[in-house]
């Protein structure tokens, strides 16, 4: 069994509809519903954070001239 803590939240009355309706519809309780949101908003996050990061290496390799696996052996192996 997860480890659980217990809290207390507090959402805007159509907010909270939607949770309840939701966990209705897909035979959950609130808590899953809540959690399972949690979690897909962490991995969207991550993803953000990942592709932020490809990013960023991309425009380091072209400011060093670094197009294909080729350019990126040859850089290394100076």
């Amino acid at each position: 069994m997860k480890a659980t803590v217990k809290k207390t939240i507090s959402l805007p009355r159509e907010l909270a509809r939607e949770v309840e309706e939701t966990a209705r519809s897909e035979g959950k309780t609130i808590s899953a519903v809540i959690e399972d949101a949690l979690r897909k908003k962490r991995t969207a996050s991550l993803k953000a954070d990942l592709k932020a990061l490809q990013a960023y290496g991309s425009r380091k390799a072209k400011e060093k001239g670094i197009f294909t696996e080729t350019d990126l052996r040859r850089y290394l192996a100076k």
